[in-house]
C-alpha cells in the first residue's frame, strides 16, 4: 500500500498543471449556472440603464423647450420695450433742464415703460444704464452708467450680437437672472452706449424645475463657465439624500459636460457610488440643463431580485472554492515557494536559491522546471555581475589615466611656448623671476603622489598661475579668494581648479582690460562643498553657453572629444562624474558682457575617491 501511494504522489507530482485544474474544475457543474446568471443580470441592468437614460433625455429636452419659450417672452419684451422711443430719448436728455417736463415723462412715458414691465409676470425689474450726466436718477428703471458693473461688459455685448442673457446677474445675482441688452444712441455727452437690463427671479423664470421634489432624475441649471455655480430645488429627495457630496457630484459632471457631445450620457463615481447624467446646452444662456440619476435609484425596482440571483451565485461559487481549494493547496504552496525566493533576490540576496527535493531521475512538473531554470539563471546572473564590473573598472582606470596624460601635455605645452615667445621677445633678465612662477606651477603639475590634494595647494597653485600669466602677458588679473579656514586642508582632486581659471584669463579677460577673479567656497547643508569661480569679464555669448550647458548635461560615459581650446571644462567635469556620480561636477552660468560664473559641486564627506 505504501509503495502504491508513492508511486501515486510521483504521478500526481509529475503531472502538468493544465491536468490538475481540468481535474479539479470538471467536478464542478455550478460553472454554466454562474455564467448564465450574472449574464442575464447584466443584460437586465444594460436594458434598464437605456430605458432611464431615453426617460432623462425626454425629460430635459421638456425643460429646454420651456426655459427658451420663457427666453422668447423676455426678448419681446425687451424689444417692446425699446419701441417707447420717446422714453428712450428723453433718458439720454437733460433732465434737469426743465420740470416741466420731467413731470409730463412720469406721467406719460415711464408710465407706460412701468405697465410693460408690470404686465410681464416674469419680469422683476428692467432698468437702463445710461452715460448722460444731466441724469435724473429717482426711479429703479434708470440709472447712471457708473452704477453698472463691470463697465466694460458692454464690450463683451457688442462681440456677442448686442445682448447677452446671465443667469446669475451681476448685481445680486445669486438669485436673478439678467438679460442685457445694448441701446445704441450717440448723444453728444455720452461716451459709452446705454446698456437695458431685464431682471427675472429664478423662483419664476425656472419654476418648473424648482418646484420638482421627487423622481429618480435631479434636474439643475449648470452656468457653463462656472462649475461651482448652479440653480436646483434643494428639496428635492436626490439632494438631501446627497448631503455634503451634492457640491461634489455637480463639480465632476460638470467637469465632463460638452456642448458637441449632447448625446452622450455622462458617467462619473464618487467613493462607491455611480452617477448618470443626460443634458442640453443653451447657447444663449451659456448654461447646461442636466438631469441626473444614481445607478442605486435606477436599479432599485429588481434590486431584490437581483440579491437573490447573487446570493445563489454565491453559494455555487463557495462550494467550488472549497472543492478546489483542496486540489490547489498543494499546488500552490510550491509556488509559494518560488515566489518567496524572487521576492529576495529583488532584494538583493542572490544566493536565495529554490529548493526543489527533486531525485536525479525526476523531471517534475511546470513549477519544478521553472524553479530550476530559475536556479541556473541566478548562476549566470551572478558571473555576467562580476564580468561587467571588471570591464567597467578597467575602462574607467583607463579614461581616466588618458584624462591626466591629456591635462598634463595640454599645460606644459601651452607655458613652456608662452615662456619661449616671451624670451625670444623681450631678452630681458626679469624673464627669470617668471620662471620661478614657472617651476612652482611645474614642480605642481609633475607631482603626483596621490589623487587628491589640499584644497589650500590647489589655491597656491592657482595664485603661481596668475602671478605668473600677468608677467608672461603683461596682463591685469586679480585674483581674490573667500574661504572658511576648515576647508583649506580638505581634500579635493588635483587639478579641478586650475583649468577653470586658466580659461577665465584666456577667454574672459577683454583685450587690454582688467580682469577680477574670485574664488568663494562653502559647504551646503553639511554635504556638498560648493566652489564658486566668478569673473567680471565679457562673458560667454548665448550659443557657446548652450553647448557648453549641453556638454554638461550629458552622460559622463561619453568619449571626451578635445576643441580647439583644449578640454577644459568638460575634462574636469567628466573626472568628477567618473568618481562621485551624475550629481556632482561643473555647472556654468555666464551674461555675455557681465560675468561668467562656474561652479563645483563636490561631497563634503570624501573618504577615498579610488584610482585616478
Amino acid at each position: 500500500m505504501k509503495i502504491l501511494l508513492t508511486k501515486m504522489r510521483k504521478i500526481y507530482r509529475n503531472s502538468r498543471i493544465s491536468q490538475k485544474l481540468f481535474l479539479a474544475f470538471s467536478l464542478l457543474i455550478a460553472i454554466p449556472a454562474i455564467v448564465v446568471s450574472f449574464l442575464f443580470i447584466r443584460i437586465q441592468e444594460t436594458q434598464l440603464y437605456k430605458d432611464a437614460m431615453a426617460t432623462g433625455s425626454s425629460h430635459v429636452s421638456r425643460i429646454n423647450e420651456k426655459l427658451r419659450s420663457k427666453m422668447d417672452i423676455i426678448e419681446n419684451a425687451s424689444s417692446t420695450a425699446l419701441t417707447q422711443k420717446s422714453f428712450v430719448d428723453f433718458i439720454h436728455s437733460n433732465m434737469l433742464g426743465d420740470g416741466l417736463r420731467l413731470v409730463k415723462f412720469r406721467q406719460n412715458q415711464f408710465e407706460q415703460m412701468h405697465n410693460i414691465i408690470q404686465s410681464n409676470e416674469m419680469i422683476s425689474e428692467l432698468s437702463f444704464y445710461v452715460d448722460n450726466p444731466n441724469l435724473y436718477e429717482i426711479w429703479p428703471e434708470i440709472y447712471h452708467y457708473d452704477r453698472f458693473s463691470p463697465q466694460d461688459y458692454w464690450k463683451t455685448l457688442r462681440e456677442e450680437g448686442g445682448s447677452a442673457y446671465r443667469i446669475f446677474a451681476f448685481r445680486e445675482g445669486e438669485d436673478t437672472l439678467s438679460y442685457y441688452r445694448l441701446v445704441r444712441l450717440q448723444g453728444q455727452q455720452q461716451q459709452l452706449p446705454s446698456i437695458m437690463e431685464i431682471r427675472a427671479s429664478h423662483s419664476v423664470f425656472f419654476g418648473d424645475l424648482l418646484e420638482e421634489t421627487g423622481g429618480d432624475f435631479f434636474s439643475v441649471v449648470m452656468e457653463g463657465s462656472a462649475p461651482y455655480r448652479y440653480i436646483y430645488n434643494p428639496r428635492h429627495t436626490f439632494s438631501q439624500a446627497a448631503g455634503d457630496k451634492l457640491d461634489e457630484i455637480l463639480i465632476h459632471i460638470h467637469g465632463q459636460l460638452n456642448a458637441l457631445e449632447q448625446d452622450r450620457p455622462v458617467k462619473v463615481k464618487i467613493d462607491d457610488k455611480t452617477y448618470y447624467a443626460v443634458y442640453r446646452y443653451i447657447a444663449l444662456l451659456d448654461a447646461y440643463v442636466v438631469d441626473v440619476a444614481s445607478h442605486q435609484a435606477l436599479m432599485k425596482g429588481p434590486r431584490s431580485w437581483y440579491a437573490l440571483v447573487v446570493v445563489i451565485t454565491l453559494s455555487v461559487m463557495l462550494l467550488m472554492m472549497l472543492l478546489v481549494s483542496h486540489t490547489t493547496r498543494r499546488l500552490f504552496r510550491r509556488l509559494d515557494s518560488v515566489l518567496s525566493s524572487m521576492r529576495k533576490v529583488r532584494k538583493g540576496q542572490l544566493d536565495e536559491k529554490i529548493d526543489t527535493g527533486l531525485d536525479e531521475d525526476e523531471t517534475g512538473d511546470e513549477i519544478d522546471e521553472v524553479a530550476v531554470t530559475y536556479n541556473k539563471m541566478l548562476d549566470e546572473i551572478k558571473q555576467l555581475m562580476t564580468q561587467v564590473v571588471d570591464k567597467q573598472l578597467i575602462a574607467k582606470n583607463a579614461q581616466l589615466h588618458s584624462l591626466h596624460s591629456q591635462i598634463n601635455s595640454h599645460f606644459l605645452y601651452n607655458a613652456l611656448e608662452a615662456i619661449r615667445m616671451q624670451a625670444e621677445v623681450q631678452r630681458q633678465p626679469v624673464i627669470a623671476d617668471a620662471l620661478v612662477s614657472l617651476g612652482s606651477l611645474l614642480r605642481y603639475s609633475m607631482k603626483w603622489n596621490g589623487d587628491t590634494v589640499a584644497l589650500g595647494e590647489e589655491l597656491a597653485n592657482i595664485r603661481s598661475y596668475v602671478q605668473f600669466i600677468n608677467f608672461m602677458e603683461g596682463g591685469n588679473v586679480r585674483l581674490t579668494a573667500d574661504l572658511p579656514q576648515e576647508v583649506h586642508s580638505y581634500a579635493i582632486p588635483k587639478m579641478c581648479m586650475q583649468p577653470i581659471v586658466e580659461n577665465a584669463v584666456h577667454h574672459a579677460a577683454p583685450p587690454g582690460g582688467k580682469l577680477h577673479i574670485q574664488i568663494t567656497v562653502w559647504v551646503d547643508n553639511n554635504s556638498t562643498l560648493i566652489i564658486e569661480i566668478f569673473d567680471d569679464g565679457k562673458g560667454v555669448d548665448l550659443e557657446t553657453l548652450a553647448d557648453l550647458q549641453a556638454v554638461l548635461q550629458g552622460d559622463s560615459d561619453t568619449p571626451i572629444i578635445a576643441g580647439k581650446n583644449g578640454l577644459g571644462l568638460e575634462n574636469v567635469h567628466k573626472r568628477l562624474q567618473l568618481h562621485y556620480g551624475k550629481g556632482f561636477g561643473l555647472w556654468i552660468d555666464s551674461v555675455q558682457g557681465s560675468y561668467t560664473c562656474v561652479t563645483i559641486r563636490l561631497p563634503w564627506e570624501n573618504v577615498n575617491l579610488g584610482g585616478w
